[in-house]
């Protein structure tokens, strides 16, 4: 007897379809089911029925050589291929893979899978359907002519792919990929399988229909493809994740939903508007039962109106947006993401091939009770708990190695403690491929955050502020025995750097990591020493390096120095504070240097107390005397002035001067420094810009003293004195 083989043309993703493949398995009885997906990955198929595989999952394809060059074939509950896995294993049937493997199609110059186009969704669209299930439930199921139940006629989907492939021939990858899943099923059919279902995409369907024909032709096109070294294993997957391009063509725009379609046959659109009244109560909504109600009966009425059996999306996206979410686009929006996408993240068993890399840091997470979450996770921890301090050391080396499950974020616990730290846990599915990268340095997350660290820090071009971050996120990251050699690098790009704006960039992160390693127990001793040896570098070259700038070189520099200067108002050393104030002193004296650099010099120089009222007031008088242009002047009064508005509010006679110059300009000199003049005033908080209007205005008198309540000061004086515990 010859045998019998059943083509299932289906749309992948699709609930309908995943449904009609359980009914015409169930009908026909296989022994054999081929299924559309890379042939090499059929040892994986046993892990398929495992009860700790949770869609979505997806088989992850790489070149073994080069993991970087990788693919996916995304599978989900409603998903016909993972229904037809699931029968066959249920079933005792031989169940294979049949499309190209994935070693050829990683080395095709062309992505995996499809071309991006459903032909099925388009036939929907033709018939005037912005839902696929829709169509598919109103043409292919209930309109089949079968009883409710029953099996949709899949012969009449491949004749009408044929005729769309009539009008638009398939490209010259699709023909290889069809001419390797005739040739399985060839060698099925030699094998001696008797009844052979064929799962694929509907618009191969009629490629495998009939009469396969000879195999030479077939073997002819796949003779000689190019070829890589693959691996294959299964990986978590996400429902937001099938929204898009995937390995098996089109992606889909609502999974959340074709998941609800798939799961709930009964009362479908009443139990979808309970999924959206939760979703919005949770928001601190007020959505009532009769809310849910309504909202289902005008779904259904808009269906009944537009002459369809059942209501589809649209007119549940409808219905929620006028009922549920008061016309309101952004809870629709709320919605959209929460449920009609949706954020699911499958699971794997832990027998599942990985690698090394891999092994490790599932169990570091599970040690450190991390859980992985395609919705993102605040997570707020305090360095000076155990736990916290190992987690924050393995989301750091994570990032080190380009796994970045864990991005810094705005800490939601109301402390500046430096023992804070505040992340955002998010997994992506892509972060299975970034972990297969980093495998070649190392088969723990230490070890391999170790060597790339120090790869890094031994290339020829690495610079010395990136030596330098290096240093701080290897200390984040704990890692100790990389911190000598680090230093060492540190200390050999310093001296080699001859740039000061270099060395300035550096110095800061180098203070902050003095600052605040002794919160993760780490002896910095030596890094001390590089850092004294390079401010010495920077207070030396900084007057000269600032001289003959243009302004965008200018504010550059202006920037550094700010930077400079706040770092070691953080370290607090006062021989370095010395050195540095010495070097804004010589700044500020230079008449060849930008008027935004002196300008900034002299203000710094005002708040350490180098610079008595007196001084400060000549030099702004000076600067702004007669003899200069009008932009020079503004210059020098944005760096002076910088982001500092409370100095001009308690400074009257400064705010006098500069108020006197502005109002002196002639008209066209005004119009030519405004721009500076906006950026300057402009950055000032609006508490002070308010201020400094009321006080030009008159309603504060500028050129009146303050009197002084001698009694009313001397209360707040003793007051704060008591509460910082010193002496009144």
């Amino acid at each position: 007897m010859s045998p019998q083989v059943r083509v299932l043309g289906i749309r992948h993703h699709g609930p309908g379809s995943a449904r009609a493949i359980v009914r015409a398995l169930t009908e026909f009885e296989p022994d054999t089911v081929l299924i559309e997906g890379p042939s090499d990955a059929d040892p994986l198929v046993a892990l398929a029925g495992s009860e700790r595989m949770r869609p979505p999952v997806a088989l992850l394809a790489y070149a073994t050589a080069e993991p970087a060059t990788a693919a996916f074939w995304p599978l989900a509950t409603f998903s016909p291929e993972w229904q037809a896995l699931q029968w066959a294993l249920w079933n005792d049937a031989d169940v294979r893979f049949c499309d190209l493997p994935a070693s050829l199609a990683l080395a095709a110059d062309r992505p995996v899978g499809g071309d991006g186009r459903d032909p099925l969704a388009a036939l929907a669209a033709a018939g005037g359907y912005d839902d696929f299930e829709q169509w598919w439930d109103a043409v292919v199921e209930s309109g089949s002519g079968d009883e409710p139940g029953g099996t949709p006629d899949f012969d009449a989907i491949t004749e009408a792919m044929s005729a769309v492939r009539e009008i638009t021939d398939p490209d010259e990858h699709t023909a290889r990929r069809e001419a390797h899943m005739r040739q399985v099923l060839r060698a099925t059919i030699k094998a001696g399988a008797q009844k052979i279902a064929v799962v694929c995409g509907a618009a191969h369907a009629p490629a495998l229909s009939g009469k396969l024909g000879p195999a030479a032709p077939d073997a002819r096109l796949l003779r000689g493809l190019p070829k890589v070294k693959s691996s294959l294993t299964w990986v978590p997957w996400t429902h937001s994740r099938l929204s898009t391009a995937s390995g098996y063509g089109a992606g889909i725009t609502s999974p959340g939903w074709y998941h609800h379609l798939f799961t709930h046959r009964e009362h479908t659109t009443a139990r979808w508007f309970t999924k959206v009244a939760r979703v919005l109560r949770d928001e601190d909504l007020p959505v009532s039962s009769a809310h849910v109600i309504e909202a289902t009966r005008l779904a259904d009425t808009l269906a009944a109106l537009r002459g369809r059996p059942l209501a589809g999306l649209g007119e549940v996206t409808e219905a929620t947006r006028a009922v549920l979410c008061d016309g309101d686009d952004v809870l629709l929006d709320l919605v959209t993401r929460r449920l009609v996408v949706g954020e699911a993240l499958g699971a794997v068993p832990d027998e599942t091939p990985t690698v090394p890399l891999d092994a490790d840091l599932q169990a570091r997470w599970k040690s450190l009770r991390l859980k992985r979450s395609a919705l993102s996770k605040d997570l707020d921890l305090d360095l000076r708990k155990d736990l916290d301090l190992q987690r924050s050391q393995l989301l750091h080396r994570l990032r080190l190695v380009g796994v970045d499950w864990g991005v810094p974020a705005a800490s939601t616990v109301r402390s500046t403690g430096t023992f804070r730290e505040s992340w955002s846990l998010r997994w992506e599915p892509e972060l299975s491929v970034a972990i297969v990268e980093a495998s070649r340095w190392g088969s723990t997350i230490e070890s391999a955050a170790h060597a790339l660290v120090l790869d890094r820090a031994r290339s020829p071009e690495v610079s010395l502020a990136q030596v330098v971050e290096l240093l701080e996120q290897a200390l984040l990251a704990d890692l100790r025995d990389a911190i000598p050699q680090l230093l060492a690098a540190a200390d050999s790009a310093a001296a080699l750097d001859r740039d000061v704006e270099h060395l300035m960039a550096a110095l800061p992160t180098l203070i902050r990591t003095l600052r605040y390693g002794d919160v993760r127990g780490t002896d910095l001793t030596s890094l001390g020493h590089v850092t004294d040896g390079l401010l010495v570098r920077i207070c030396a070259g900084l007057p000269l390096a600032a001289t003959g700038l243009d302004h965008d070189a200018a504010d550059a520099l202006r920037h550094a120095v700010d930077e400079v200067h706040t770092a070691l108002g953080l370290r607090d050393e006062p021989d370095s504070t010395d050195r540095w104030l010495d070097a804004l002193g010589a700044l500020a004296d230079r008449d060849d240097v930008d008027g935004l650099l002196t300008g900034r010099a002299v203000r710094l120089l005002r708040d350490m107390g180098r610079m008595g009222e007196a001084e400060t007031t000549r030099r702004v008088s000076r600067a702004l005397s007669v003899g200069s242009e009008p932009a020079v002047k503004a210059r020098w009064i944005d760096g002076f002035v910088g982001a500092g508005g409370l100095l001009l509010v308690h400074d009257r006679n400064l705010l006098r001067l500069i108020d006197g110059w502005v109002s002196g300009l002639h008209e066209q000199d005004f119009l030519d420094v405004l721009p500076m003049l906006r950026r300057t005033f402009g950055a000032f908080t609006p508490p002070e810009r308010r201020t400094l209007g009321e006080m030009i205005r008159g309603g504060v008198p500028v050129h009146a003293g303050v009197a002084v309540d001698a009694e009313r000061g001397g209360r707040a004086v003793r007051a704060t004195a008591l509460i910082l515990g010193v002496p009144a």
